[in-house]
């Protein structure tokens, strides 16, 4: 029956220590449903998830007015004079620096300044809905290195390998990252598309596939587009191929995840480069780029990788786009050509380093950095750092000439002031902390960590009253008055928490009278 079921030993030698104050929150749902739910009792049924929804709400609602604070964060605030607000943060309870004996000055908050949202404007005062430009983020375009393997569900969309029989489906790897052996020229990993021929069933001639892989970015709020990539061909092999080409570009429709185009099929001998078939890709329009449309190409290139390019290709009719890569490798059939399929050489082409930049307007209000109000008074010498001495003159303290009258307790100090900017949660802090340790001391609601969800035993009962009056009056057909006489017993049960938790001891009392006054004796 005890409820310290380890030994003294183990306890001492541990490092849970003081942990027998408290209660976790499974032992008082546990609890709760043993002695407070079932037959003959107010509860006569209820379920587990209900009582654990409102047992988590206790030690909330608990943790923001009557458990101790215990939570804090120290660091050494840097040139920014900014804190960031923790994981867990709810509201602070004091904020302080400490100085080189260790001894905590306390910061007081400002009410007369802010860090407004600056709206960027141009030079006549207008809204400046500017223009936006970069690299497309890891977000839209993932994985553009290739140095990981490709994936639907997180990057490339691509075409699947076909078993090519004569081979027994192993040399035919559509896309893959890798190194490959030989190539120079842009990353060490790179996607690459290896090929050998087949004999098409529809004409009976030697043959190779059309690859692709893809992914889709949105163009929503962006007007122009620049491409650029590593990229290599397999070069041409008398009587076996007459070259290899790999293509990158903008298309405004995917690649067919069901399409593996034979090349030398009547009427898809040219989808992978025009339009107009339903396996082609449609590349979007681009004076500049290859054949008038927006993507570029390596044909028989070699080994050697080089980086090609298109710019200003428009794209603000459309909202989505694809990143499209293409590959595909022309076989020779001819009576010169090698006396059977397993004579010819596998073939492979490759891409990497793909990077897609974007320009585009910004259709929301632009934040022109911090605000004019908050950088000038990060950079102003605060009133707290102005020092006071004595004229020897007179022996007249100065500061009691006529200069402090008025002023406001909270700036009759000279530890510095702080402002929490909610929105974009952090601390800043006046000029004069700057370099300081600053040590913040918050509240949390006890539920970001299974390890903190617990409840100190003062408080115990307090949270049984809680749970059985929100059990009771989210039910219907409960009578008020047993609703509120829970309700009663909750609050009664809370401020008798509060009272054991704040922890006033007679003696401490007795000592705070006296430092308060030499009259008071005992």
């Amino acid at each position: 029956m005890a409820l310290f079921t380890g030994t003294q030993q183990e306890y001492y030698e541990g490092n849970d220590y003081g942990n027998y104050q408290l209660v976790s929150i499974r032992d008082i749902i546990n609890q709760f449903m043993i002695a407070y739910v079932g037959e003959e009792k107010i509860i006569s049924k209820a379920r587990r998830v209900d009582v654990a929804f409102h047992a988590k709400r206790a030690l909330a609602e608990l943790s923001f007015d009557t458990f101790k604070s215990i939570k804090s964060q120290e660091i050494e605030l840097p040139a920014s004079l900014t804190m960031i607000l923790p994981h867990d943060y709810v509201n602070y309870t004091k904020l302080s620096w400490s100085d080189s004996a260790g001894i905590k000055h306390p910061l007081y908050p400002t009410k007369y300044t802010s860090n407004p949202f600056k709206i960027k404007q141009d030079t006549d005062g207008n809204y400046d809905f500017v223009a936006t430009s970069g690299v497309v983020s890891s977000d839209d375009l993932s994985n553009t290195d290739f140095s990981s393997a490709l994936s639907a569900t997180n990057n490339w969309t691509f075409t699947p390998a076909v078993d090519n029989t004569p081979w027994g489906g192993t040399d035919v790897d559509a896309v893959t990252a890798g190194s490959p052996t030989g190539v120079t020229g842009g990353s060490s990993t790179r996607l690459q598309f290896d090929f050998k021929p087949f004999t098409s069933s529809y004409n009976s001639v030697v043959t190779g596939r059309a690859y692709a892989c893809w992914q889709e970015i949105n163009v929503a709020n962006i007007d122009y587009l620049d491409i650029r990539a590593y990229g290599s061909s397999a070069s041409v092999i008398p009587n076996e191929t007459s070259g290899s080409t790999i293509r990158f570009g903008i298309s405004s429709t995917p690649g067919d995840i069901a399409t593996n185009v034979e090349k030398a099929n009547p009427g898809l001998n040219n989808t992978v480069s025009n339009p107009g078939d339903s396996s082609a890709p449609n590349f979007i329009p681009a004076s500049n780029g290859t054949n008038g449309l927006a993507y570029v190409e390596w044909v028989s290139t070699g080994n050697t990788a080089t980086q090609k390019e298109v710019l200003d290709i428009d794209v603000t009719n459309y909202n989505v786009v694809y990143v499209l890569i293409t590959s595909f490798t022309d076989f020779i059939n001819t009576a010169s050509s090698p006396a059977s399929l397993s004579d010819y050489s596998k073939r492979r082409n490759t891409l990497t380093d793909v990077e897609v930049i974007y320009e585009g307007a910004s259709p929301d209000l632009v934040r022109d950095g911090d605000s004019t109000t908050w950088s000038n008074y990060k950079s102003n010498n605060p009133s707290e750092n102005t020092q006071h001495d004595y004229d020897y003159d007179d022996h007249i303290f100065e500061a009691n000439v006529g200069r402090r009258y008025g002023l406001e307790p909270s700036h009759a100090q000279t530890n510095g002031s702080f402002y929490i900017d909610e929105l974009k949660g952090l601390i800043h802090f006046s000029s004069n902390i700057s370099g300081k340790t600053v040590i913040l001391d918050y509240i949390s609601d006890s539920l970001g960590t299974p390890n903190e969800m617990q409840v100190h035993k003062f408080a115990e009962d307090a949270m049984y009253k809680y749970i059985m009056h929100a059990v009771l009056s989210t039910r219907a057909n409960v009578p008020e008055y047993v609703v509120r006489r829970y309700q009663k017993e909750k609050f009664a049960a809370i401020r008798k928490a509060k009272l054991r938790l704040s922890n006033i001891k007679l003696e401490e009392l007795t000592q705070i009278l006296r430092d308060k006054s030499k009259w008071i004796k005992h």
